[in-house]
């Protein structure tokens, strides 16, 4: 049985969805799509000219997934202030836990803890700005500093 759809989410575009219950520590998902570097990544999202969703997923080695090449529904979550899912990377592959319960038709969310180079400008923070909802949102995807 499936676990998952995606379709238009009313936090941003398209969210991953539950279609049964899910058990918080269950494994949802591995985040797919081709590995490559940094400087690759952002070359060719500038070179097509990528707007909205830029699917990229940083590594700790320095790398980044790109699940706009190959990629499969993970590249849709959507970030939450207060998430229900958790990424955890493991030998350079990135796999989607639920931290908590969640009920069918729930969306999925998982904290993005985006950085920038150094102090963001008003204009930055704008760019990352939230839009989960939750009671205790932050206001923006950017990691605590």
């Amino acid at each position: 049985m499936k676990r998952i759809s995606v379709r238009r989410s009313s936090v941003h575009g398209r969210g991953v969805f539950a279609l049964r219950p899910l058990c918080a520590g269950e494994l949802i998902l591995e985040y797919a799509g081709t590995v490559m570097s940094w400087k690759r990544a952002i070359s060719r999202h500038r070179r097509f000219g990528v707007q909205g969703h830029t699917f990229l997923f940083g590594l700790s080695d320095g790398r980044v997934i790109d699940g706009s090449l190959g990629g499969n529904s993970a590249r849709w979550l959507n970030h939450a202030c207060v998430a229900n899912c958790e990424a955890i990377e493991d030998d350079g592959r990135v796999y989607i836990h639920a931290v908590s319960d969640i009920e069918p038709g729930e969306e999925l969310f998982i904290s993005y803890g985006l950085t920038t180079e150094g102090r963001a400008s008003a204009s930055v923070r704008a760019q990352y700005a939230c839009r989960c909802g939750h009671r205790r949102c932050r206001g923006t995807m950017l990691a605590r500093t």
